[in-house]
């Protein structure tokens, strides 16, 4: 978490899907929440879950399993 400027209502339903960004042509590819979503959820089997609030600050919320069944 922290205490930033916080992801507007608008952008905050987007920011997992890939290419999403606010700073295109300044660098920003759009691709590391999606990464990240997909690394918790198909890897580790988790969730991930974003809230945030405009002038207050953004939270992630991580819920991992304590164990992934191996594949055979």
């Amino acid at each position: 978490s922290d205490d930033g400027k916080g992801i507007p209502p608008e952008n905050l339903s987007k920011i997992f899907e890939p290419f999403f960004t606010t700073k295109r042509g300044q660098g920003g590819s759009g691709l590391g929440l999606h990464i990240v979503y997909n690394l918790v959820s198909q890897k580790l089997l988790g969730e991930v879950e974003c809230k945030s609030k405009v002038g207050v600050g953004t939270k992630f919320i991580i819920k991992l399993p304590l164990q992934i069944d191996a594949k055979p």
